[in-house]
């Protein structure tokens, strides 16, 4: 490859040169990607956001097949990029290897934990870049930086050798700065014929936007309307969408998997980890197996109130966060107030 481009984002975790080339035919021919430090590259380390997990696991002897696809497909890898601790946040900063630039706005945190991802593509250092989203990874990030970002159907692209955390909700995704491009890397990694919906009813439910602070509800209103004109667009109220219950679902089986995939590891390291990382291990150390089975049970009720709602003419349109990207000087309340409020609507 020539002309590489610089990164004065920090978001790559090394230089940046030439990984693997794209073959010259295919769909992505031509196009650059990165992909995040958690996807194991034969030959490379895979830090995990983590100086400690670098320091007490193998360099990996596989690729991911991931890159495969990708690289046949014509696309060349250019480098690898900075996630969260262990991807254990969605602000996108790491205390260890500090915070890639926001581009859109310097000042904000980019989101995580694919924060080299969602800046790479947004700082227009590569086409495309590839994260993961287990409660927000790839969907946040995209947020704060302006570009486009999808976490598809839980399980649709199979991760092998990836670093995992919750695995009942980790799935790959990916950045792009445009639809068109979004849409070729879905055709590549989805591996299926998409096909047109002829019409199909878009609603916006009262309770996803009871979260959002006043002004940026209007702004949200507004936007959707222009947006979708033409289409049918209708806010919806839905008592039993009980968004903080979800959340709380949500955490208490993310935590319990978390634990229960990296506990014994993480109780040798755990004064070695960034602020609020080690905080949240040791919550989930506490998580038992009764809670988790009862969240599970939850989890279910929940699926079968949403599939009960939802079809391939009906959809869910919705706020991605919570608010603004946090400012980088914000204190450690404001962060936490954000988090708590932005999963009801992430998870």
């Amino acid at each position: 490859m020539q002309n590489l481009p610089i990164d004065q984002s920090n978001c790559f975790i090394s230089e940046i040169s030439t990984i693997f080339e794209g073959r010259p035919t295919g769909a992505l021919q031509g196009l650059t990607f990165g992909i995040k430090d958690i996807f194991d590259i034969a030959g490379m380390p895979t830090s995990f956001g983590s100086p400690s997990w670098l320091k007490t696991h193998p360099i990996p002897t596989h690729t991911t097949p991931i890159v495969g696809e990708l690289v046949d497909a014509g696309a060349t890898l250019i480098g690898k990029t900075h996630t969260d601790e262990l991807t254990y946040s969605i602000l996108g900063m790491n205390a260890h290897y500090g915070t890639p630039i926001n581009p859109l706005t310097p000042e904000r945190v980019p989101g995580g934990s694919s924060s080299g991802s969602a800046v790479a593509v947004a700082a227009k250092l590569v086409d495309f870049a590839i994260g993961s989203d287990t409660g927000g990874s790839v969907r946040a990030p995209a947020s704060f930086c302006g570009i486009y970002g999808i976490r598809p159907t839980h399980g649709k692209v199979l991760l092998q050798h990836v670093r995992p955390l919750a695995k009942s909700f980790d799935a790959l995704g990916w950045f792009a700065r445009d639809a068109k491009t979004l849409f070729k890397i879905g055709q590549v990694l989805l591996k299926e014929d998409c096909q047109a919906v002829p019409s199909f009813e878009i609603c916006i439910p009262q309770q996803v936007l009871a979260i959002l602070p006043e002004e940026l509800r209007h702004i949200f209103q507004t936007q959707v309307k222009e947006v979708f004109a033409g289409m049918t667009l209708t806010e919806i109220d839905l008592p039993w969408m009980d968004l903080p219950n979800w959340m709380e679902t949500f955490r208490v089986i993310q935590a319990r998997e978390i634990w229960l995939e990296h506990g014994a590891w993480a109780s040798e390291q755990m004064d070695s980890f960034g602020p609020g990382i080690k905080q949240r291990f040791l919550i989930a150390r506490e998580i038992s197996q009764e809670m988790e089975a009862s969240a599970r049970e939850k989890r279910q009720e929940i699926q079968t109130l949403l599939n009960q709602t939802l079809n391939h003419q009906r959809l869910f349109l919705m706020p991605t966060v919570s608010n603004l990207a946090p400012l980088l000087n914000s204190s450690q309340e404001l962060l936490e107030q954000f988090r708590k409020d932005t999963f009801q609507l992430l998870c």
